[in-house]
C-alpha cells in the first residue's frame, strides 16, 4: 500500500518494459513491512538531466534506481561518486547526502562477480572478453579488474567509449593488460554480453559462438529474456553460463544497503520476487 509516508524510489530508463527492479523490490518491500516502492520513470535522454535534478526536490524522494541509457551521463549530474563509479565511468544508484547532494554510486559490475563467485568460476587471473563498453561493460570491467582478472577485452563498435574505459582499466589497475578491438571469443575463460544486443528477436548476436570452447564461461546483461539467444547457443554448446536477472539479484542486497534499508539475501529476493 502506497500512502503519503511511503518513500520513492524512482526507476529512471528508457524504454520501461523491459524493468524487472519493481518486481523484485516491491514483494521484499512489502513483505519486510518497509514503508518504499520502486516506481518505473520513463525519461527519454534529451529529459534526463534537468528531470534528475526535479525528481529529487519531491520531498518524498529517497532514491534512484539508474537503467539505460542513463548510467554515463549521470555522472557528471552528482555532487558526489564512489570510486567504483569514478573507474566505470557510470552510476546506477543514487541517494541524497544529508546536506541534500546527490550521490552516486555502481553496483552493476558488483553483482555481475558476485554471480560468477556463487556459480564457483574462477575470477582472479582469468581472461575476459566484453562486449559492451557503456554503462554496464565499464561497471563489470571495473569490478573484475578490482577482483583480480589477469587480462581484459574490450569491443566496442563506439570507439571513444571502448578507450575512455581502457584507459581508465589501465590508470585504476595497471596490473590487469587491458587490450581493445576485437570481439573474437576464442581463448577466454569468460565472455560477457553488455549490450543490448538479444533485447530483440532479430538482434545479430554480439560474437561469433562458433569460436565458442566449451569451458567458457558465458555472462549476459540482458534481462528482457531470460534465455537469450547467445545463451543458448553457450548451453546447445556445453557451456556455463550467467543470466542477466542473476546479475540483478546478486547487486539488490548491496543496493538495500546503499539506500539504507534493512538488507536481505538472494535466496529470500527470488522466493518472493514476481517475475512471473
Amino acid at each position: 500500500m502506497i500512502t503519503g509516508t511511503t518513500k520513492l524510489i524512482a526507476h529512471l530508463g528508457y524504454p520501461t518494459e523491459a524493468f524487472k527492479a519493481p518486481l523484485i523490490y516491491n514483494p521484499y518491500f512489502e513483505q519486510a513491512g518497509i514503508d518504499a516502492v520502486v516506481v518505473p520513470m520513463g525519461c527519454k535522454p534529451a529529459d534526463y538531466a534537468s528531470f534528475l535534478k526535479l525528481v529529487f526536490r519531491l520531498s518524498n524522494i529517497h532514491g534512484a534506481l539508474i537503467t539505460m541509457p542513463h548510467k554515463v551521463t549521470t555522472m557528471r549530474l552528482l555532487d558526489r561518486t564512489s570510486t567504483n563509479a569514478k573507474v566505470a565511468g557510470a552510476c546506477n544508484a543514487v541517494r541524497l547526502g544529508p546536506e541534500g547532494e546527490l550521490i552516486g554510486d555502481m553496483f552493476d559490475g558488483e553483482g555481475f562477480v558476485r554471480g560468477l563467485l556463487r556459480k564457483g568460476r574462477k575470477v582472479s587471473g582469468a581472461s575476459v572478453l566484453i562486449a559492451g563498453a557503456g554503462g554496464v561493460g565499464s561497471a563489470i570491467a571495473a569490478s573484475l579488474a578490482n577482483a583480480g582478472v589477469g587480462r581484459i577485452a574490450l569491443f566496442d563498435p563506439d570507439s571513444g567509449s571502448m578507450a575512455g574505459l581502457a584507459e581508465r582499466l589501465r590508470t585504476h589497475y595497471p596490473s590487469v593488460h587491458v587490450t581493445t578491438g576485437s570481439n573474437d571469443p576464442d581463448g577466454f575463460d569468460i565472455i560477457v554480453n553488455a549490450t543490448p544486443l538479444g533485447m530483440q528477436k532479430n538482434d545479430p548476436l554480439p560474437f561469433d559462438v562458433s569460436r565458442l570452447a566449451s569451458s567458457t564461461f558465458v555472462g549476459e546483461v540482458v534481462m528482457k529474456e531470460q534465455m537469450t539467444p547467445l545463451l543458448q547457443a553457450a548451453k546447445a554448446l556445453g557451456c556455463d553460463y550467467q543470466v542477466g536477472t542473476d546479475m540483478l539479484f546478486e547487486q539488490i542486497p548491496a543496493y538495500l544497503e546503499f539506500f539504507g534499508f534493512p538488507t536481505t539475501t538472494v535466496e529470500h529476493l527470488r522466493s518472493l520476487a514476481k517475475l512471473g
